[in-house]
């Protein structure tokens, strides 16, 4: 790799709260995983840019919700280690999406081993588990509903609306292993899911300090502040108007296509950057057992 990626990739895995690239990765060994390199998840996984973007949107969307936000408020330190909570999300989603067969389900384990001890009780009272079914379900569908929706705005506008479908039946999937039920796999009943659940939705004075301690994290280096400003203003512009206004979040109309014109930017560099990518392993591992 030229010192140039080099540094980029690894000045962005910092920001994302990543370790620095060591050329080493368990998505160099294995079989095809769950769902392989024709699937609707794999296309929208693979790019770097909108995932992150998409990511911090689907953060912005779950603290709404009372349940996952004391999870992170009462077992988490998301004040000092907001980064090592995006590094989880993408561990995750990299090996349930990419990893062989047995490493999705490996990471899927440790994860319901981890929800089994997140428990507590709501301010009002109400006791909440992070592996309640239904608190299950909320979190995957902001989670994927805002990763599609950053891939359709900042890098696919014409992906078509059966992959679409697809990508939520292929991801509901996994949220199924995790213990969601009635997880909804189709746009419909993603628009449909979210509608019915908006009046269980709040914003108070914890979601603005896990809001603001998201959305202002110390920046390693000054140089990629810019960067992260603008990854940052994109997963605020991607956000449901409705959710946007929960936020107390507004993007002049003026600003929009200057976010889109920097992402589209961002994107061509980090694609350069990133060609070592989650993605591009995985294609040569399954290559590899093709072949062999």
């Amino acid at each position: 790799m030229s010192p140039v990626r080099d540094a980029i990739q690894n000045q962005v895995r910092h920001l994302m709260g990543a370790p620095p690239s060591n050329g080493a990765s368990p998505l160099d060994t294995g079989d095809a995983g769950l769902f392989g390199p024709d699937s609707a998840c794999w296309k929208v996984h693979g790019d770097f840019t909108s995932m992150m973007i998409g990511g911090v949107t689907a953060l912005l969307l779950q603290m709404l919700h009372p349940g996952p936000l004391a999870g992170v408020w009462d077992h988490s330190n998301f004040r000092q280690d907001m980064q090592g909570r995006l590094r989880r999300t993408a561990q995750f989603i990299a090996l349930t999406t990419y990893g062989s067969t047995e490493q999705a389900h490996g990471v899927i384990d440790r994860v319901k081993m981890i929800h089994g001890q997140v428990t507590g009780t709501l301010p009002e009272g109400t006791p909440y588990a992070a592996d309640n079914p239904d608190l299950l379900t909320f979190v995957h569908v902001a989670e994927v509903s805002s990763f599609l929706a950053a891939y359709l705005r900042y890098r696919d506008p014409n992906f078509p609306g059966s992959e679409q479908d697809r990508y939520y039946a292929e991801t509901a999937r996994v949220a199924e292993m995790l213990g969601a039920t009635q997880v909804p796999k189709s746009r419909r009943e993603v628009a449909d899911y979210l509608r019915a659940i908006r009046p269980q939705l709040r914003y108070d004075a914890r979601t603005r300090e896990v809001a603001q301690a998201l959305l202002t994290q110390p920046i390693p280096n000054p140089a990629i502040a810019p960067f992260a400003e603008l990854m940052f203003k994109a997963a605020r512009h991607l956000l449901p108007d409705w959710a946007a206004r929960m936020h107390g979040f507004a993007t002049p109309l003026s600003q929009r296509p200057g976010i889109w014109i920097g992402v589209q930017g961002m994107g061509t560099v980090l694609r350069w950057a990133f060609d070592n990518s989650a993605e591009t392993r995985a294609r040569r591992r399954v290559a590899g057992l093709s072949a062999s």
